[in-house]
């Protein structure tokens, strides 16, 4: 058994975005649903306490600055308890150079280990104009840690000798298919048969590294895809009992990858898909009325 050492809570504040990216993982967007008070904040780091193995705190949504009193109340309460923090936002407020300093002139006071900012076309097509810059710019004059993050739009890649025999679909970029992506972005996209997708190449199923919570209590692994709830039992209890070979969709796909989620449950996606994600997203959403503890919420797949 593989040894679970959870380091990092990612806080996703919030559902809700000012913006309704073709490539987002969890559909967010300005009317999705769920968005933590203080004191649940407060009750998920007392957990993360318990663990003794978390270091890092990161708040990310949708987009955290949406409700900018709760992030700094958070940031503060987390600072605390001695994390590690780290921010993820779009710069959506980053209009101009002063009004971004007068945001982030109280998280700078604060302190904080990672301000991560999304610069890419997704969220602004005119690179030259773009408000991430703006807030990149900002953070760097009042010294903090600020990082880019740039999802490359997925395209088709010449082929080579490598990719045809292994039969994985030729496709460059950054993007994951998960969420709104898999309807916004596969289209034309080459696709590959099922048989193919025997593991899960980006998520650390067994160890969890980091997890994903939300205000409706999921524990994520992987976004949509829950270890649990943790406001029916504590997150410290959830992620120290967790055996992964158990769960009824992680112990698949650490048999077989997407591809053993299928054969294992009958499902009607003996098809051709751009990649593990595609097809383990689809076969989620097939699994979502049989499975509703640990898929969810309804909404990151887009049915609500």
């Amino acid at each position: 058994m593989r040894l679970i050492t959870l380091t990092g809570i990612h806080f996703l504040l919030t559902y809700s975005c000012n913006y309704e990216c073709d490539h987002c993982f969890l559909y967010c967007g300005p009317n999705s649903k769920g968005t933590f008070t203080l004191d649940q904040i407060e009750k998920v780091l007392n957990e993360a306490e318990k663990l003794k193995t978390v270091e890092w705190i990161y708040f990310e949504g949708g987009e955290p600055f949406l409700y900018y009193p709760l992030m700094i109340a958070g940031i503060k309460a987390a600072k605390e308890r001695g994390f590690k923090i780290g921010i993820v936002t779009n710069s959506y407020w980053a209009t101009c150079y002063r009004d971004a300093r007068l945001w982030l002139k109280p998280i700078s006071e604060i302190g904080i280990d990672d301000f991560s900012v999304s610069d890419d076309i997704f969220h602004y097509e005119d690179q030259k104009l773009s408000l991430s810059k703006v807030a990149d710019i900002s953070a760097r004059d009042l010294n903090l840690p600020s990082f880019s993050i740039k999802i490359e739009e997925p395209s088709v890649q010449k082929e080579n000798k490598e990719s045809l025999e292994k039969g994985k679909p030729i496709i460059g970029g950054t993007t994951k298919f998960r969420g709104r992506a898999v309807t916004t972005l596969t289209e034309d996209l080459p696709k590959t048969t099922w048989i193919n997708f025997t593991e899960c190449p980006y998520e650390d199923l067994e160890g969890l590294g980091r997890i994903h919570v939300d205000s409706f209590g999921n524990a994520q692994v992987c976004q949509g895809l829950s270890i649990g709830n943790f406001w029916e039992t504590p997150l410290s209890e959830l992620v120290s009992q967790y055996e992964a070979k158990k769960h009824p969709i992680c112990g698949p796909l650490l048999r077989g990858g997407p591809a053993e989620l299928v054969r294992e449950f009958n499902l009607e996606l003996r098809g051709d898909y751009v990649d593990e994600c595609h097809l383990c997203y689809l076969a989620r959403i097939a699994l979502l009325e049989k499975f509703p503890q640990y898929l969810g919420p309804r909404q990151v797949y887009g049915l609500e």
